[in-house]
């Protein structure tokens, strides 16, 4: 199949090719040898590591494919461009408060990530934000610093309030965000018996519709916050119960991965109203809380598209901070501490799925054999299309190919031709549609038939992992994300592909990718070494997708390792988790582990009794099933 076709295949080609300068937010390079590599800001010098290199640690370490790599470094720059940044603006525009952000935990909800997130915040006061018990136990366990910031999100019922309310009396700054009027009553209820005075937030209800892929979590049908109506019963229970002065935080869920700078601006201004009116009221608010919506450029196009944002993080600070002064100045209000609770932001790009590439399926005749006697007409009316394919001929050949290859099927199916026949037929067809394809770029148009052909023809790669487990956004709501090779890329990628897990489901494959302009139906492949392993990445995967993935095929969650870069170009594996063993996934599902071994230990002796296999089989079995069970769940090549 041909290729798209590059003057000449250099470092700068194959960045261009997958657009890694565009999407990786400078955290991802190709090194001259053909290598992706990590890049980390140093002391006045980045580091740089090649995934490679990486790669070949985890197989020293029998850490097999799939491996899901965490880049300590990267989470940490990310905290510190977003706390910097905010602080670096609030100076410049003479703002006269403070950021704080907090971490919302379903974003990445695994240890690893929420300690790191807390060890990296530390010195910014990064909090968290929880909408869970659960997520509140592991706040209240992970953080450290005094006054905190913990913002509790969700419904809440009496347990929760309680945590709440004893986080206060351990210093930290843990504020309830009213959800619905039917929680004030509880924390009211639960403040007094325990005689804490609570910290309170209200979530207004935006009516500011924003843009992209995530724009449900927006305007008025948003399931979550108060209408006006409902703002007002509360701050008028506060006055009746003399709590008024409890009310600090106004929250206002701008939307979640917001792709327009536009949005954001008009958002804000809304939520100035809601903070200067309940001022009016004699809240005594002192914190604006903007929720989520700082997008990742998971496409790299820098554009307002879903999947995408028009601006960069010091605009999204700029406009935030600008507008708040701007429209409270006019009114007299003293600023506010700045919340916002960006989680993609924070962990997408610091982690990464790699996996290796299993098989190939190509679609491509093979060596034709000779005519040998007398063939079936409409064989030869297939090979007679060769004699007259021509550009000015494309169509009417693509036509005829195709009829007479269904004629050939239709053959088959009532047993008139044999196999022999049909296979023949499908290999004549294939050679036809591969030269057709080579014609295409000299045409001046192309029939509107054929201008998927090339996709129509490209390659499958089976791919190691499971995409229900890892990958379930791309599966569920049509997620991009960018995947490239990590190495051979001074080698141009001359096969075109789709990738297909290795679950045995139709829906367990990748046909959406990262193209120039729009999104592509292939990605650039290059040719299988025999013995020699060929790896991808699928890079930006730390939202979401960690805690998302089920366990379709019982696949089970990946070897997961934390590598830390250090200067000068080395590093260290600072954490390893080995993926879910076959015993741990059923188990998950309610099986036994020890019950199945009890079981089929039995099924072996019974055989032994039989005759069908001799004591010593026995044996070797009922190893080979133990050590089954100890087993990685994913495709292990012998070693």
């Amino acid at each position: 199949m041909k290729s798209d076709s590059y003057e000449s295949w250099d470092k700068k080609a194959a960045k261009a090719a997958f657009g890694v300068d565009n999407w990786g937010n400078n955290y991802f390079d190709v090194s001259d040898n053909g290598d992706v590599v990590i890049r980390v800001p140093g002391n006045g010098e980045d580091s740089v590591v090649s995934l490679i290199e990486i790669v070949e640690g985890l197989k020293d370490r029998e850490l097999h494919m799939p491996v899901l790599l965490r880049i300590e470094n990267i989470l940490d720059q990310s905290i510190s461009n977003l706390n910097e940044t905010f602080r670096n603006v609030i100076e410049k525009e003479g703002y006269n408060n403070t950021y704080r952000g907090v971490y919302p935990i379903k974003v990445n909800q695994q240890a690893q990530v929420v300690e790191e997130v807390a060890d990296f915040g530390a010195r910014f006061q990064h909090g968290f934000e929880v909408g869970s018990k659960p997520e509140m136990i592991a706040a209240l366990s992970t953080l450290e610093e005094p006054n905190s910031l913990i913002i509790c999100n969700g419904y809440k019922d009496t347990e929760f309030v309680e945590l709440g309310l004893q986080a206060v009396k351990l210093g930290f700054i843990c504020i309830f965000v009213i959800e619905t009027p039917a929680e004030l009553p509880i924390i009211i209820e639960r403040s007094k018996a325990l005689n804490i005075r609570p910290i309170i937030g209200v979530r207004a209800k935006m009516t500011t519709k924003v843009g992209g892929h995530w724009n449900s979590t927006s305007g008025d049908r948003s399931v979550f916050g108060l209408t006006t109506s409902q703002l007002i019963q509360v701050v008028d229970r506060l006055k009746e119960e003399d709590m008024l002065d409890c009310l600090q935080l106004l929250h206002c869920h701008l939307g979640s991965q917001i792709p327009n700078i536009r949005d954001i601006r008009s958002g804000v201004v809304e939520a100035c109203r809601y903070y200067i009116d309940l001022c009016g009221e004699g809240a005594a608010l002192s914190y604006i809380d903007l929720g989520g919506g700082l997008a990742v450029d998971y496409t790299g196009a820098s554009s307002n598209d879903g999947q995408s944002r028009n601006y960069t993080l010091e605009e999204y600070c700029e406009d935030i901070v600008d507008t708040l002064k701007t429209t409270l100045d006019k009114h007299g209000v003293d600023h506010p501490t700045i919340v916002t609770e960006s989680g993609r932001a924070t962990v997408a790009y610091s982690s990464i799925l790699l996996f290796n590439i299993l098989d190939v399926t190509k679609f491509e005749p093979i060596e034709l054999p000779p005519i040998v006697g007398e063939e079936h007409d409409l064989i030869g009316n297939m090979r007679e299309i060769q004699g007259y394919l021509k550009p000015q001929r494309v169509q009417e050949c693509f036509n005829d190919a195709h009829f007479y290859r269904d004629e050939i099927r239709e053959l088959f199916k009532r047993g008139q031709i044999d196999l022999r026949t049909r296979s023949l037929s499908e290999n004549l067809f294939l050679q036809v549609l591969h030269d057709i394809s080579a014609m295409l770029d000299s045409m001046d148009r192309i029939p509107i038939e054929l201008k998927d052909l090339r996709d129509s023809l490209a390659d499958i790669y089976y791919g190691n992992f499971s995409l229900f487990q890892s990958l379930p956004d791309i599966w569920a709501i049509d997620q991009l994300f960018p995947i490239m090779p990590i190495h051979r890329l001074d080698e141009e990628p001359t096969r075109r592909g789709m990738l297909a897990d290795i679950t045995c489901d139709c829906d367990g494959k990748i046909d959406q990718f990262i193209g120039d302009q729009q999104v592509a139906k292939t990605m650039r492949l290059h040719e299988l070494k025999e013995s020699e392993e060929y790896y991808l990445g699928v890079f930006l995967v730390g939202a979401y997708q960690e805690t998302l993935g089920d366990l379709h095929n019982l696949f089970g969650d990946t070897n997961v390792v934390s590598v830390r870069i250090n200067s000068g170009g080395s590093f260290d594996f600072v954490k390893e988790i080995h993926g879910d063993t076959i015993a741990d996934v059923l188990s998950y599902v309610e099986y036994h582990p020890k019950e199945l071994q009890l079981r089929y230990r039995n099924t072996v002796e019974r055989a032994v009794r039989e005759g069908r296999i001799t004591a010593r089989e026995r044996q070797k079995m009922i190893k080979t099933f133990n050590a089954s069970m100890q087993g990685y769940t994913y495709y292990e090549k012998d070693h």
